[in-house]
């Protein structure tokens, strides 16, 4: 009934249509027409789109959790950075002796800081299906334990988004020590294929395109689903009156639980699409300045409408992409004054100005 519900909904089956015209047009062109065609989108291209996918499933994730339960989580990042090192490593597994080094078994990094055994953490992710698994169990059992403390303290407010990002530093300030055996500062790179395919070519990276895109739209109607349900209605009835539904019985900590816990694992699945495609991760993706760009990106879409989370990252990360080009120095002087003329003049974000435009109309 609730897809049902989708198809009708103009405004969500109209961002479907967008998001599957661009998951078969981009790459169909590139991999179609000829580099000279004026139908031909490079290969530069068709990264940068699958990038910008794989954050507008990463603001998804956010605004689930953020606009419908009303937690809002400045540490989204670190689940996100967890399933794109659950990638990095199947992809580093599957180097073998094309290593710098040869080693048919350890990583480059490893052998040169003369690591004598693959770390037992390290085991089973030359298998592809396992690694799949990690992207979401270990952003999701970190959700778990963190959330299960959290909610049950009934720790709310600013305090939890505080002791969110305060997850995300540790995990940096961890990540970053080469004893950890995740690559230390340089992180994971120099990967050759992916399920034996190469990794540089211009019809993997399409399939990337197209599989973050596919992602994308499956989670978009997974979460529209899920907030038209039973379970979505308790969750933003917390969100708008918690000790009223704590009154009439409803064990409020176990529905925050696990809407905490399916969007890290969203966010997780976006990591792990968005490593290929950029070819690293390092530990500077656990920076808590890109847990709040992510809320930024949320703020300017417009947080309660899930659609809205899918515009703002692609925005915002557009404008990155343009001013960082030309004028690198004021980028992040852009995005604060973004932020705070969003909150100004457009509390509801770009979604809100449509949905009160589309009311005036009717």
């Amino acid at each position: 009934m609730n897809l049902q519900k989708l198809t009708k909904d103009k405004t969500y089956a109209t961002t479907l249509a967008v998001l599957a015209a661009i998951t078969i047009i981009i790459p169909g062109c590139n991999l179609i027409f000829p580099e000279d065609s004026a139908l031909h989108f490079s290969a530069y291209t068709v990264s940068l789109v699958g990038k910008y996918l794989c954050f507008a499933l990463l603001g998804l994730s956010l605004d689930l959790v953020w606009g419908y339960a009303g937690i809002l989580v400045l540490g989204q990042g670190a689940f996100f950075a967890l399933g794109g090192y659950a990638m990095g490593m199947y992809l580093m597994r599957r180097i073998g002796t094309r290593g710098v080094y040869g080693d048919p078994l350890l990583p480059d990094f490893m052998v040169f800081l003369n690591w004598q055994e693959l770390p037992w953490y390290w085991l089973g992710f030359n298998h592809f299906g396992f690694a799949m698994l990690m992207v979401v169990l270990v952003p999701g059992v970190l959700a778990f334990a963190f959330g299960w403390l959290a909610f049950r303290s009934r720790v709310t407010g600013v305090y939890l988004s505080i002791i969110t990002q305060a997850l995300t530093y540790a995990l940096l300030l961890a990540f970053f020590r080469n004893e950890m055996g995740f690559g230390g500062n340089n992180g994971l790179t120099d990967f050759k294929d992916i399920l034996g395919f190469n990794i540089q070519s211009e019809a993997v990276r399409a399939c990337l395109l197209m599989a973050s895109g596919l992602i994308l739209m499956a989670a978009l109607v997974a979460c529209y689903w899920l907030v038209n349900s039973k379970m979505g209605r308790v969750i933003t009835a917390i969100r708008d009156q918690e000790s009223r539904v704590r009154f009439l019985g409803y064990r409020v900590e176990m529905f925050k639980l696990w809407v905490f816990v399916f969007a890290a694992m969203l966010a997780g699945i976006a990591g792990a699409l968005y490593v290929p495609q950029v070819g690293i991760i390092n530990p500077s993706e656990f920076s808590p300045l890109n847990s709040l760009e992510i809320v930024i990106w949320v703020a300017v879409g417009g947080r309660g409408t899930l659609y809205g989370a899918i515009i703002g990252a692609v925005l915002v990360n557009f404008s990155k992409t343009v001013l960082t080009g030309l004028l690198p120095e004021i980028w992040l002087f852009s995005l604060g004054a973004i932020f705070v003329l969003v909150t100004v003049f457009l509390p509801d974000g770009i979604a809100g100005l449509w949905l009160r435009r589309k009311e005036r109309a009717a």
